[in-house]
């Protein structure tokens, strides 16, 4: 096992605690017959109960050595996966060079472990060859990661030989991508000691879809053809969703991210105080073969704040022009983002502001640099009552709708008041409570 991982050349450049690499060296051990039998059984297990928890990070199962492997292949970033991530192999001398390194993930995949077992009196190999995982709930590992290591280790273990071996590997990498941006959708920022940062991916973000979003068609339509431009590769708007709360702002966004996932967009919601951090963002992404939308929830800046000004610069006026795979989606409950005092109004300012009108203008701007506005207000309440007798007939509800209405009424005199979110809520307390 050792000669073959470290023949590998564009997937050889591994980690000294990357559990191959450790695998590697340990039977190279036992291939020379330089160990102690106690060490090596001591070291090889400590090597497997890290794969049984890889396993149950990502709800593994069957050949957990497979999905291992599976999943290797799927985070290796290197020049090769990196270029074939969302268009595929080309032609090149490189595809040569990768065969090989596929050649030795087709040994590794078909490694005989009875040798080793046998010498040492073992059979871990054999138990996570032939695994059966406790069924966990989907909240607690990413079920989307884990549905593709599976499907994609079942297809590697049917291929024939190294050509087919590069043909679903790659034929993966076009569809999904590779890395954490390939089998994620939605990424926020995790701040350093340091003051770098990192990408973290947001496990099982809400499965929402737009028709799930009851109402706002027009709201809906515009959101998604400017995304749909986005993802074709034509021009498209950075979009400002406004209006009252509650209204489905944040569901339309996380909703557009579900719909168009396949077709290569990604998400990285990143809060007010990170701002800093935006151009380094962009700049991390800029030549990813993936659509990014960065998402901002909650949107709005009180009249001391200054981290507008990092937002006006990177969407619209720095030295450097912004890729075009990123836009910046926002959601707001103020049409203008920045609070106005009336001050603000009062032309005869009596504050130090000698240019006081400049300095309005320059607050307000900042809406001007969204080329989509998208209004999302309450709902009356004849679509009030339209959207819980909706959600309600979704949820297998069974009361008439002259029922449900008359309990929605009540109900949202005491929760909030009309809107999307108040029906919702309501429905979830019909359903526990029938």
């Amino acid at each position: 096992m050792y000669q073959e991982i470290s023949k590998l050349l564009m997937y050889g450049d591994l980690p000294q605690d990357e559990i191959l690499y450790k695998l590697g060296q340990l039977f190279e051990q036992f291939e020379v017959g330089e160990y102690n039998k106690t060490e090596l059984v001591r070291d090889i297990n400590t090597q497997v109960k890290r794969i049984l928890k890889v396993a149950t990070d990502y709800g593994f199962d069957d050949n957990l050595w497979h999905n291992y492997l599976t999943f290797f292949l799927m985070m290796s970033e290197n020049p090769f996966s990196i270029t074939c991530e969302k268009v595929g192999a080309s032609d090149g001398s490189v595809n040569g060079l990768v065969a090989n390194d596929f050649r030795i993930f087709k040994k590794l995949f078909d490694y005989d472990f009875k040798p080793i077992e046998s010498a040492l009196g073992i059979d871990c190999f054999t138990q996570i060859s032939n695994y059966k995982a406790i069924v966990k709930k989907d909240l607690m590992y990413n079920h989307n990661v884990s549905e593709k290591v599976r499907a994609l280790s079942k297809k590697l273990e049917a291929a024939k030989d190294e050509q087919e071996f590069f043909d679903v590997v790659t034929g993966f990498y076009k569809a999904y991508g590779v890395g954490m941006f390939g089998l994620n959708k939605a990424f926020r920022i995790e701040e350093h000691l340091d003051g770098g940062f990192s990408f973290m991916p947001i496990n099982n973000m809400d499965a929402v879809m737009l028709d799930d979003l009851i109402g706002y068609e027009i709201q809906k339509k515009k959101l998604t053809d400017n995304t749909e431009a986005f993802v074709q590769g034509k021009k498209a708007n950075n979009v400002l969703l406004f209006g009252d709360s509650g209204t489905g702002k944040s569901t339309s966004i996380k909703a557009i991210v579900n719909q168009y996932y396949d077709d290569g967009l990604r998400m990285i919601e990143i809060y007010k105080h990170q701002f800093k951090y935006l151009s380094k963002i962009i700049a991390a992404i800029k030549n990813r073969n993936y659509r990014f939308i960065i998402y901002m929830d909650d949107l709005s800046f009180e009249e001391h704040e200054i981290e507008y000004k990092f937002l006006k610069a990177v969407i619209e006026g720095g030295v450097e022009t912004k890729p075009d795979n990123i836009l910046i989606y926002a959601t707001s409950n103020r049409r203008h983002l920045i609070k106005e005092t009336w001050n603000d109004r009062n032309d005869q300012d009596n504050s130090n502001d000698k240019h006081h009108s400049d300095t309005v203008e320059e607050k307000l701007s900042l809406v001007n640099r969204f080329g989509v506005t998208i209004s999302y207000s309450k709902p009356s309440q004849k679509e009030f009552f339209n959207i819980v007798t909706e959600l309600a007939r979704k949820s297998g509800c069974t009361l008439s709708d002259e029922e449900l209405c008359r309990e929605a009424n009540k109900w949202e005199l005491s929760h909030g008041g009309i809107s999307g979110r108040t029906a919702t809520q309501f429905v979830n307390y019909i359903m526990a409570n029938n």
